[in-house]
């Protein structure tokens, strides 16, 4: 589907109820490394765009200099899921940062996000860094019956 809208309900839903993501990038030996996180997401122009408030460290700076493609991946018991295929890359100015540090308090989507003092002193913190995720693939899953729906970047 090429309408973010159409799956747009129950990818906040599930991202909301999981908030943990599993985040996977790749070395240069393109061998898969995984953390948990949590991104916010938000709808802009009718596309889902992604943020990761985090720590810019070596490994995660090597692996997206290399190749800046991320997957993130939400699962809950009961098999409801959410997987998102993004380009990952730094958007470290501070009114970038003023603004994420907003969303993840607000939380975004309802439910996903957390009060980003309890790990920096302020979006002005040097040690704050943020990704912006643009995604080309965000697939939703119901586990119920496995129904899966696909939005692709136009």
């Amino acid at each position: 589907m090429t309408s973010f809208a159409e799956i747009e309900a129950e990818f906040n839903t599930i991202v909301g109820a999981t908030v943990y993501a599993t985040m996977v990038t790749v070395d240069a030996r393109n061998r898969p490394r995984t953390r948990v996180l949590i991104p916010i997401w938000e709808n802009v122009d009718g596309r889902p765009l992604g943020w990761l408030a985090t720590y810019r460290t070596p490994v995660k700076a090597a692996h997206l200099a290399g190749n800046p493609h991320t997957s993130f991946s939400y699962w809950k018991p009961g098999n409801n899921s959410v997987a998102v295929d993004a380009v990952a890359s730094w958007a470290d100015g501070l009114d970038v940062r003023r603004r994420v540090w907003d969303l993840y308090r607000a939380t975004s989507p309802r439910g996903a996000g957390y009060d980003l003092g309890g790990f920096w002193r302020s979006p002005a913190d040097p040690k704050l860094h943020v990704l912006r995720l643009d995604p080309f693939r965000v697939q939703v899953i119901r586990g119920m019956d496995l129904r899966s729906r696909i939005w692709t970047a136009g």
